[in-house]
């Protein structure tokens, strides 16, 4: 019994190892502004408003229902209230503009006069030459669609500490990602904040377009854990006389995973249906999988020190292997939960940089010391002529290989893409 389950420990953590490291995880449809200050960039005033991917509406979209999966596609505004101080608003005040472009249009928005530094809003020079007007956000009309891109202003009168934008709906008729931006090129309207929200559907539902795919993705994974559960479970019934501690290491990270991908399914259907992110589901998602991907690394760090094959316990390593699961715990909950929990926005690339640096230089950290291992426990087989044992974990070994190459590739991808 012991040798047929540590082979089906080395194919299952191998399995657990890929998908420990190739599953990730990533903001919510309903974008609220909560008193959103506006930050000087170039010659504008500039509050990024939201960026999602969303696919285009079906041409059969039933528009009059209100059911999420309604086939129909479109970027809302509800009560966008723009307020400045008092003290302020002794004055009219030039536009506040609210600017929907899809990421290919990009180009259309900001110009320069005569070659020089590109402005976003319309300089006096600019003007002059009749291609914008002074105060405003220079944007021309798209060459794939002259509707685009959405531009919608308003301004403050005198006395005035409010001014709010019109509700409106545009109705999403290409596949891409979107961005929305508020926008003002006056100097006067220093202390201007904005309120309220935005609304970002899909034709399925509320999930931004490149999360809709992972619903499924999580349906599918929560079937596949509960047959491995089974499977596993019904092994563990038959010799549990016999179960080794590692093996009920690998029943925990099992049903881990079987709540895990649960949870991550509910909170996205949650999630599509209703457009805002269920911190609670959430929460729990983040710290069952990152218990889980703990776990699952510190067993194949007591795998690779042969514990129960050549050393009956870790000894002095046991606080070690404790204190580097422990701050990879605490590294992974904390990237996890700014990423996930109550999210609108993908962080930024240096934010994000900054988080997952610690993760990965402990995730380097537990693969050195896993070869190192592995690399003493094989001579210490060898030398006692355990054969069986030491073919096993060559093959164990191989497959390690293996995934830590899969790993690095999928790494960067990911930096590559946290660039561009």
């Amino acid at each position: 019994m012991p040798v047929k389950m540590n082979q089906s420990v080395v194919v299952l953590l191998l399995l657990l190892f890929l998908g420990l490291m190739l599953v990730c995880v990533s903001e919510a449809s309903v974008h609220e502004y909560k008193g959103d200050k506006f930050v000087s960039k170039g010659n504008a005033f500039v509050v990024h408003a939201g960026s999602e991917g969303i696919y285009s509406s079906f041409s059969d979209a039933h528009v009059n229902e209100t059911a999420a999966n309604n086939g129909d596609s479109y970027i809302r505004f509800e009560k966008i209230t723009f307020r400045r101080s008092i003290d302020n608003s002794n004055f009219s005040s030039g536009l506040i503009q609210a600017l929907v472009f899809e990421v290919e249009d990009r180009e259309t928005i900001g110009g320069s006069a005569y070659g020089g530094q590109r402005a976003v809003c319309c300089t006096a020079d600019l003007s002059k030459l009749g291609v914008c007007t002074q105060g405003e956000v220079i944007h021309r009309p798209s060459t794939k669609d002259p509707s685009w891109p959405q531009v919608f202003g308003i301004k403050f009168e005198v006395d005035e500490v409010e001014a709010t934008l019109p509700s409106n709906s545009i109705q999403i008729t290409k596949t891409g990602m979107y961005n929305l931006y508020f926008i003002h090129c006056d100097l006067n309207l220093k202390d201007l904040v904005v309120e309220g929200k935005s609304i970002w559907k899909n034709p399925t539902g509320y999930l931004p377009g490149r999360m809709a795919p992972l619903m499924n993705f999580y349906g599918f994974m929560s079937l596949a854990f509960v047959i491995l559960g089974l499977f596993w479970f019904s092994q563990y019934a038959r010799f549990w006389r016999e179960v080794l501690h590692l093996q009920n290491c690998i029943t925990l990270v099992i049903t881990l995973g079987m709540f895990e991908m649960a949870l991550w399914y509910f909170e996205y259907a949650e999630f599509n249906e209703t457009g805002v992110r269920p911190m609670g589901i959430t929460a729990w998602a983040v710290t069952f999988g990152t218990v889980k991907r703990t776990v699952a690394r510190v067993i194949i760090l007591m795998v690779a020190m042969g514990y129960g094959v050549v050393r009956p316990t870790l000894g002095g390593l046991t606080s070690k292997v404790i204190m580097l699961g422990g701050t990879f715990f605490l590294a992974s909950e904390v990237l996890e939960l700014v990423e996930n929990v109550g999210a609108v926005s993908d962080l930024s690339g240096k934010a994000r940089l900054f988080l997952v640096l610690p993760v990965a230089i402990l995730d380097a950290f537990f693969i050195l010391w896993i070869f190192t291992s592995l690399s003493s426990t094989l001579n210490k087989l060898q030398a006692r002529r355990m054969m069986t044992k030491l073919d096993i974990y060559r093959k164990f070994t191989n497959a390690l290989a293996v995934a830590v190459i899969v790993s690095v590739g999928w790494i960067c991808y990911e930096v590559i893409w946290i660039k561009y």
